[in-house]
């Protein structure tokens, strides 16, 4: 689904050279297996820069075929009826299905910051405010990302947004390549940008797809699946791949994975409103078409009758406690996932445990999670949307206190950091799973993905903070640093018990009368 022939033509074009690119930095990694892998001090070669000009050139050439197409005059707009109503069809199910590969891809990445960590301090010979600089990038660029394509997928439409952050994705496993920990910085900057834009661009699309009968828990499950996934995926890969070709493995690992989004990218459609809103209406109805849908004629567009005649609903002052609710909970988040669980594996390596075992300790406490996946996507569907993110969140507390009272020794049930690591990869992932499809239900069309981007940026500003802490040798210990991160998170427990907004069963299109947030 491209604009035109010559769109189609640069878009795989632009993916093929950085793929190219990409290649050209293998030999320098492969030439350094005599030494473990470690290319530190070690100048670039021609095929180094040259590969880093195709991956500029080819990033460039994919997004210019990905510039939609503008149908020219008045659009003819038609009401999409009946899209919440319709029943889950094998589309719906393979869109999921895709996504929550995407999601898993995704994920995986600020999930391996914490596992290379250890090995970039022994190469590079730098102190644990050094290497902090890594994640600090690394989280800056999945803030600029969120923000960024939460806008992006707004303007220039959904699918589009998500391959090019694909296509970016491919050309940051050169990050596994660079010589020195400046370009490490940089690349994972990079790296970052490219991952927090798919996050949330996923959860819109899925939000304005997915049936409402349906999309609570759809939207769950596959967000679920995704932090679960790349979690489990990123620790088991450190486990199995890290003894054998060091930490820059996991970089390069962005190679196979991001080429698998883009094989998939002809399975992924672009949203009907947003090629509604592109004069598209054609290709409107052949995607609805795909998910049991139909269109019919409407003699103006649904969003201008709206905002010229209809009046603000009673609810439109509530908007902005929930925006403050769900940014401050997204805060809380980030503190835990980026920092509390993102230092682990360099606690358990300080304890004395090698990187592998310090991996599989993880891996083995993420499995915890995969259930509890189902449990949560079954509540958020039928018990409740708001107070299952409030049950998260309060698990994630616990959590939290467990690593409090392990570093205090004082309960013997906790001394094993599989317990307080469960709770916390649990709740942490059902938050997650939840805090995002319940941002996309809250908001309208026009303005959701970026409202859905600001809550995702807002998750990795919390670790931004606590990463900034460590670059400044201010993070406190462990346990003080759990006790430190319960309070907000007890506080955006309450905020959105308080101030949230029950989503179940709530027909999206009720949202389109609203002007402004």
């Amino acid at each position: 689904m491209f604009a035109r022939r010559r769109n189609t033509f640069a878009f795989w074009l632009g993916s093929a050279a950085v793929t190219a690119g990409v290649f050209l930095h293998l030999p320098m990694f492969l030439m350094a297996q005599d030494m473990d892998f470690m290319l530190a001090g070690m100048p670039m070669d021609p095929g180094m820069l040259w590969g880093m000009a195709l991956i500029v050139g080819g990033v460039a050439l994919a997004g210019y075929g990905l510039l939609p197409k503008r149908i020219e005059g008045t659009p003819v707009f038609e009401a999409i009826m009946p899209p919440e109503d319709a029943p889950l069809t094998r589309s719906h199910w393979l869109l999921m299905a895709v996504l929550a590969v995407a999601l898993i891809i995704d994920i995986m990445k600020p999930a391996s910051l914490g596992f290379v960590t250890p090995g970039m301090r022994t190469e590079y010979d730098i102190d644990f405010a050094t290497v902090a600089l890594l994640p600090f990038s690394a989280l800056f660029g999945t803030v600029v990302g969120s923000f960024v394509w939460g806008a992006l997928a707004d303007i220039y439409g959904r699918r589009a947004a998500i391959l090019l952050s694909s296509v970016m994705f491919i050309g940051t496993s050169i990050c596994g390549a660079m010589p020195s920990f400046a370009w490490n910085l940089f690349m994972c900057f990079l790296m970052g940008a490219a991952a927090g834009g798919m996050l949330p661009v996923t959860y819109a699309l899925l939000a304005e797809i997915m049936p409402t009968k349906h999309r609570g828990w759809c939207l769950v499950l596959v967000g679920g699946i995704g932090a679960v996934g790349g979690y489990l995926a990123s620790s088991m890969m450190s486990a199995l791949l890290q003894p054998f070709f060091g930490w820059r493995i996991m970089w390069f690992l962005n190679l196979p994975t991001g080429l698998i989004l883009i094989a998939l990218s002809p399975l992924i459609p672009e949203s009907a409103r947003f090629l509604q809103q592109m004069g598209r209406a054609a290709e409107a109805r052949i995607v609805l078409a795909r998910f049991g849908v139909v269109m019919t004629a409407s003699s103006a567009a649904p969003d201008e009758e709206e905002e010229t005649h209809a009046p603000l609903p009673p609810a439109i002052p509530g908007y902005f406690g929930t925006t403050v609710a769900l940014t401050l909970a997204a805060l809380a988040w980030g503190f835990v996932n980026f920092g509390v669980l993102l230092s682990l594996p360099s606690s358990l390596v300080a304890e004395g445990l090698s990187v592998g075992l310090a991996s599989t300790i993880i891996a083995k406490s993420t499995l915890f999670a995969a259930p509890a996946i189902v449990v949560v996507a079954y509540l958020y569907s039928v018990w409740s949307t708001k107070w299952s993110l409030v049950t998260m969140i309060g698990i994630t507390t616990i959590g939290l206190l467990a690593v409090l009272l392990r570093g205090m020794g004082t309960l013997p049930i906790v001394s094993n950091p599989i317990v307080s690591l469960a709770f916390l990869i649990v709740g942490s992932t059902g938050v997650i799973s939840i805090l995002l499809p319940y941002t996309a239900e809250n908001y309208p069309i026009k303005v959701r993905g970026r409202a859905t981007g600001w809550v995702a940026g807002c998750s990795k500003v919390g670790g931004l903070i606590a990463q900034g802490l460590s670059v400044a040798a201010l993070i406190p210990a462990l346990d003080i640093a759990a006790l430190s991160i319960a309070v907000p998170a007890g506080l955006s427990l309450v905020l959105i018990a308080t101030l949230g907004r029950e989503t179940r069963n709530r027909d999206l299109r009720d949202l389109e009368t609203i002007r402004s947030l």
